[in-house]
């Protein structure tokens, strides 16, 4: 008798403004997972926040998310929230869906807000469900630049000279605050978001004008803006893999085809060059590659994350900058790609992804939740 095949709920797309990168991620994903291990149940959520049974990322693209609910081939749905279910449930009619919606496993592929940052997460340990990826705690701290920052600083993990302001601060006092970065920071600086990712509402700013104009973007994604100190790097990245005792990635490094690496560079232009391994001192890329780890424990992360660093040119300082606990699958992605140069192809990286995620769900059941 054949093995029963893992079911997969795979939820891309989500209200972030990181949209159209998850559904590049999530085809990607479809095209790798080996069905002859798993039944893959594509639940793709529209920008409005709507989730959709049966609909692929090229057609919630295609149609601009407005895929009818009424649509003979898709079906809005939600999580139940009885935890011994684990199962989809419509949100009209009553009609059972294929298989009852019973899941064994969520794979999210959502970049940013709403489903990187903690808020998915919450959901699916109500639900009960298993999921790839790390539990809340990890994922809001991997979200919030600031509190990440700070969690670094009290690690002795060292990180470029940063300032952050709240929204409302800025619209109180927009020239009291631009005087208190050009004082501190300088130029060139880096503006962005506090809660988002994928060089989304990011900037690099020279001057007091572009600096400002870089401030009112980062506020329009998120009430927290930071900004940072810029310096003459290079942009590398490690990947880490693993739950209570994970492992590092060879080092890549990122020739960004712009003047920084924007999402044009990341995701449109395909000029960007991925080094894999970088050309830098044995030394230093094992120092990346501890920093990647302990940052990883730090953070409470688990199953994935990309951690990314700025080598300076002229000292050879190691800079740590950010972890990314969902970071892109595209084909030119550089989590699968650092994981392929270190003997682990995409398919298989998936399949340790999803054994994490079952081994980390079952590691918590053993806790007690009642005297």
């Amino acid at each position: 008798m054949a093995e029963k095949k893992i079911r997969i709920g795979l939820v891309f797309g989500g209200r972030s403004g990181e949209h159209d990168v998850s559904l590049a991620s999530a085809r990607s994903v479809m095209a790798n997972l080996d069905t002859n291990k798993y039944d893959v149940v594509p639940i793709g959520i529209t920008r409005a926040g709507t989730w959709l049974l049966g609909t692929e990322p090229a057609r919630l693209q295609a149609t601009n998310e407005s895929v009818s609910q009424e649509d003979a081939t898709t079906t809005a749905v939600t999580l139940t929230g009885d935890p011994s279910l684990r199962r989809l449930i419509p949100l009209q009619g009553s009609e059972p869906l294929q298989d009852n919606g019973a899941l064994d496993v969520i794979f999210p592929v959502l970049h940013g807000t709403y489903g990187e940052d903690g808020t998915l997460q919450g959901l699916l340990e109500m639900a009960n469900v298993p999921y790839v990826g790390c539990g809340v705690l990890g994922a809001a701290l991997g979200m919030d630049k600031e509190k990440m920052k700070m969690i670094f600083k009290m690690l002795n993990l060292p990180g470029v000279d940063y300032l952050v302001y709240r929204r409302n601060e800025w619209e109180r006092s927009p020239e009291t605050i631009l005087d208190a970065i050009e004082q501190r920071l300088g130029y060139p600086t880096f503006v962005k978001p506090v809660n988002l990712g994928s060089s989304v509402g990011i900037n690099k700013a020279h001057n007091r004008v572009e600096l400002a104009h870089a401030i009112q973007v980062a506020a329009e994604y998120d009430r927290k803006i930071i900004i940072e100190h810029g310096i003459n790097c290079r942009e590398i990245e490690c990947a880490v893999l693993g739950n209570d005792e994970p492992l590092a990635s060879v080092v890549g490094e990122i020739q960004a085809s712009n003047e920084f690496y924007d999402y044009n560079a990341k995701y449109l232009d395909n000029k960007s060059q991925c080094i894999i391994p970088a050309d830098i001192p044995q030394a230093t890329a094992e120092e990346i590659r501890r920093q990647a780890v302990q940052a990883f424990l730090a953070l409470d992360l688990s199953g994935l994350a990309r951690v990314d660093f700025f080598l300076e040119k002229e000292t050879g300082q190691v800079y740590i900058n950010e972890v990314n606990t969902l970071p892109g699958f595209t084909e030119i992605s550089m989590y699968p790609k650092l994981w392929e140069a270190s003997g682990l192809p995409y398919a298989e990286l998936l399949d340790r992804l999803i054994e994490l995620a079952l081994e980390r769900h079952a590691d918590r059941q053993r806790n007690r939740t009642s005297r």
